[in-house]
């Protein structure tokens, strides 16, 4: 980890528990930021404690099995390494994500005197006004000045990102035409990869297959390791591709988001129906076992604005604008910074954002 003094622009710590979901919407909202039209607003800031890189924080037990709102000296939780990340200089703006991270975010700010802008993704079940700024999806029904709801997650590729994956997948393009991703998700709080769930979606995939659509087939960590081998023997029969790791080559998920025409996508993860919304693809969310209010809710949400639709047979086409929600929490920190930090009235000089953005 990367660390010290100065540099030209806002410094920038994105932080998490590690956990894929988290990670990833801290990440896409240090990524918008770093937009050049964005940046470039917000380059005459010179910040502090750069880091080059994203942070991961593991509290140990109990703090981890503790509510945040009950956490007594979050900081000797940690490992001395990681607690050492946590000195002086203070970030401009802090990003941090879930409810293990929350002490931290609320920490950050009193060590710092307020002068960290405090940004912290998903609701801990503290007070809002603990941050700065609270990011939240719709479905949780958070309320507060400083609240910014979403619609599903904030999901952000940076354009070199796709364009890479293009060039590196180049020979999909030619494949775009009646072409599905199809993500797979797993075991959760709410829902369930079980037997009947698979037998269920094998028999739709089946039916899709048959009408002529080229699967593109790929798993999340939650996947449960029954459902990686039956998708994988799945994908062997009716001659889809399939890819769970390393073992099958390079990660495909983004050309695969780029190259297709339709996403199916399992009911069970914010994430993954925000990054096929993200490149505007007609989402067919596809039933596991088990649900719950919040997640009805977030279907909901999907269907109303056009997003998504329930998987029940074959698959249609239809288009939206995509969703772009890291971009709108990204622009409300550019406001709060600027509330700060004044434009001065000269141009900014050029400026360096964190290398790993």
């Amino acid at each position: 980890m990367s660390g010290g003094g100065p540099s030209p622009g806002p410094s920038i710590w994105a932080v998490s528990d590690g956990r894929a979901g988290n990670a990833a919407q801290v990440l896409a909202i240090a990524n918008a930021l770093q937009e050049t039209s964005r940046w470039v607003r917000i380059a005459h800031i010179n910040g502090q404690g750069h880091r080059g890189e994203p942070m991961t924080l593991n509290p140990r037990a109990p703090l981890r099995w503790l509510p945040p709102s009950r956490a007594i000296k979050p900081l000797w939780a940690l490992a001395d390494a990681e607690r050492a990340l946590l000195t002086e200089p203070w970030p401009t703006v802090w990003i941090g994500a879930g409810s293990r991270i929350a002490p931290y975010s609320v920490d950050i700010r009193q060590m710092s005197g307020g002068a960290a802008l405090t940004a912290h993704v998903l609701d801990p079940r503290v007070k809002t006004t603990e941050f700065d700024l609270m990011v939240t999806p719709q479905h949780d029904q958070t309320a507060g000045e400083n609240v910014v709801a979403t619609l599903g997650s904030a999901s952000f590729f940076p354009a070199e990102e796709v364009e890479a994956a293009g060039m590196a997948f180049a020979d999909l393009a030619d494949e775009r035409a009646k072409s599905a991703i199809v993500v797979l998700g797993g075991d959760s709080k709410t829902h369930t990869f079980d037997k009947a769930a698979m037998q269920r979606l094998d028999a739709q995939l089946r039916g899709v297959a048959g009408a002529g659509w080229r699967l593109r087939i790929t798993c999340s960590r939650r996947t449960p390791v029954a459902a990686r081998a039956y998708f994988r023997q799945f994908a062997d029969e009716i001659g889809a591709r399939f890819w769970e790791g390393e073992r099958d080559g390079p990660n495909p998920y983004i050309a695969w988001l780029l190259f297709s025409e339709v996403a199916i996508v399992t009911e069970d993860s914010t994430n993954m129906l925000s990054d096929a919304a993200y490149f505007g693809l007609p989402v067919h969310m596809a039933r596991l076992t088990g649900r719950s209010a919040k997640f009805d809710r977030l279907h909901e949400s999907f269907i109303e604005k056009g997003i998504a639709r329930w998987l029940h047979g074959g698959l249609e086409t239809w288009t939206y604008e995509p969703l772009r929600e890291a971009e709108k929490v990204a622009d409300k920190i550019v406001e709060m910074l600027l509330e700060r930090y004044p434009q001065p009235d000269m141009p900014a000089a050029s400026s360096v954002a964190p290398d790993w953005l």
